[in-house]
C-alpha cells in the first residue's frame, strides 16, 4: 500500500491553472530516489494525462503497478468506512473517477488495480465494501470477465457489479432501452471499416444494417467526450472520415436533431444513484455536439442562469416529467451507480445519447461563476456517501 496524492487533489489544481510544473518534477526526482516509490510514479503518471502526454504517462502508470496495486487516498475526516475501489490500468476515462465524490469525505478510499488474465486476486487491501470502479470499453472487456467469477463468493458487499457494466455498451445499451415508455434511443450498430467503406463508395453491402441512412454519427468504439466524434452526412465525407481515422470498426448510429424551440441544443447530464435521480449539469449550445466545456457556459449569465433554474427545479420538474423513463433506464441497466446523458424532445420524450458509469461528476466549477453547483454537488455527494453506508451494513449484500 501506498498513499497517493489522488485524481481529486491534482485535478482542483489542474483547473485552478495551478502551475503544476514543479510538482511533477519533484515526484519524478523522488521516484528516481527511491526506485520503490510507486505513489510518486503514479501521481506523475497523471499530470502527464492533463497536459495530454498519454503515452508517457502510460508508461509510468505500468512501471507504478509493477511496484504497487494498492494506493490509498486518507479520509478527510475521521473514516467511517474502508472503500476499495477496483481500478483498471489505463487513462483517466477507465474507471470512475470515484475520487471526485469522494472529497472531503469521512470515507477511505483505496484504489486497487486489477491485472487481466489473473487466475486470482492476491492481497486484496481489507476493506467494508468494493465498488467495482471499472469502466466499460474493448480494454476493459477480459477484466470485466475475469472478476465475474472472482466476486461469486465475494466476503464483502459489492456495488456496480460487473455483471451488468456490459450492459452500457453503446450498442447494448441501445438494444435494452429500445422501446421504453417515455425513452427514444437510436440504434446503435458496430460496423467494420470495409462495411463503411463500401457505403462511402456506393456499393451495396450484405453486412450494412438495412436502416442505415445519412445523416448519422459515427465515432471509434471507445471514444468518449467527441473524441473523434463526427456527424456524416453525405458518402463523400464518410470517405473523409475513413481516411482520417485508423480504427477498424466503429459505432453508428441514426443522427436525431433535438434543437429546442429557439434553435439551441440542450444537453443534460444526470445521474442515478441506487435508483434516484441527480441533476450533474447541463450544456446549452448553438452546436449539436455539446460538452459542457465547449457549450460557452462560463461565458454566457443567460446560459448559467438557465441551468441554475434546471439544478433548482430539477427534483420537482424534470425529475418528476421523466420519471417513469428514469426509473425503466436504471432497471434496466442495473447499476448502482450510473450517468446518464440526453435531452428533452419537443414532444417530450427524453432522447438518451449514452448510459456510463465513468461519466465524470465534481464540485470543480469555479465558484464565483457557478455558485449555484455546490449545492446540487454536495446533493449527489450525499447521496453517494449514503449508499456506501447503507451497502456496507451488517445484513445487506449488495448487488
Amino acid at each position: 500500500m501506498q498513499t497517493s496524492l489522488g485524481l481529486a487533489n491534482l485535478m482542483r489544481r489542474h483547473l485552478a491553472a495551478e502551475d503544476l510544473t514543479p510538482l511533477g518534477q519533484s515526484l519524478l526526482a523522488r521516484a528516481t530516489q527511491d526506485p520503490n516509490d510507486a505513489a510518486s510514479l503514479f501521481d506523475a503518471a497523471i499530470l502527464l494525462q492533463f497536459r495530454g502526454n498519454s503515452a508517457l504517462a502510460l508508461q509510468l502508470q505500468r512501471e507504478a503497478l509493477k511496484l504497487c496495486r494498492h494506493y490509498v487516498i486518507p479520509a478527510a475526516l475521521p473514516a467511517r468506512l474502508r472503500l476499495l475501489a477496483l481500478m483498471a490500468p489505463g487513462e483517466l476515462m477507465a474507471n470512475v473517477p470515484i475520487e471526485c465524490l469522494l472529497e472531503d469525505s469521512d470515507i477511505e478510499l483505496n484504489l486497487y488495480y486489477a491485472i487481466p488474465g489473473e487466475t486470482a486476486p492476491a492481497d486484496i487491501p481489507e476493506h467494508d465494501l468494493l465498488f467495482v470502479a471499472i469502466g466499460e470499453s474493448e480494454a476493459n472487456h477480459r477484466l470485466l470477465a475475469d472478476w465475474l467469477s472472482h466476486l461469486a463468493a465475494w466476503p464483502r458487499p459489492i456495488l456496480n457489479n460487473p455483471r451488468h457494466i456490459a450492459r452500457v455498451a453503446r450498442d447494448t445499451a441501445a438494444r435494452r432501452l429500445q422501446g421504453l415508455p417515455g425513452i427514444v434511443i437510436p440504434p446503435t450498430w458496430r460496423i467494420a471499416r470495409e462495411t463503411l467503406r463500401q457505403l462511402a463508395d456506393g456499393r451495396a453491402s450484405d453486412t450494412s444494417p438495412p436502416e442505415l441512412g445519412f445523416p448519422f454519427i459515427l465515432r471509434p468504439l471507445d471514444s468518449h467526450a467527441g473524441h473523434d466524434l463526427s456527424k456524416t452526412d453525405t458518402q463523400a465525407q464518410l470517405a473523409e472520415q475513413l481516411q482520417a481515422l485508423p480504427d477498424d470498426e466503429f459505432f453508428v448510429a441514426p443522427f436525431i436533431d433535438y434543437r429546442s424551440p429557439d434553435g439551441l441544443f440542450r444537453k443534460y447530464r444526470v445521474i442515478l444513484i441506487a435508483g434516484q435521480p441527480y441533476a450533474c449539469h447541463m450544456g446549452i449550445s448553438s452546436h449539436w455536439m455539446i460538452h459542457y466545456l465547449n457549450a460557452g457556459m462560463a461565458d454566457s449569465p443567460q446560459k448559467r442562469a438557465e441551468e441554475a433554474a434546471f439544478m433548482a427545479d430539477f427534483e420537482h420538474a424534470f425529475a418528476v416529467r421523466h420519471g417513469p423513463a428514469l426509473a425503466a433506464i436504471d432497471h434496466a441497466i442495473g447499476l448502482d451507480y450510473l450517468g446518464i446523458d440526453c435531452a428533452e424532445l419537443p414532444d417530450g420524450r427524453l432522447l438518451i445519447f449514452e448510459v456510463d458509469h465513468a461519466m465524470v461528476v465534481h464540485a470543480m466549477d469555479p465558484v464565483d461563476l457557478f455558485p449555484y453547483k455546490q449545492a446540487a454537488m454536495q446533493t449527489i455527494f450525499t447521496a453517494f456517501r449514503t449508499m456506501l453506508l447503507q451497502a456496507a451494513a451488517p445484513g445487506s449484500s449488495g448487488t
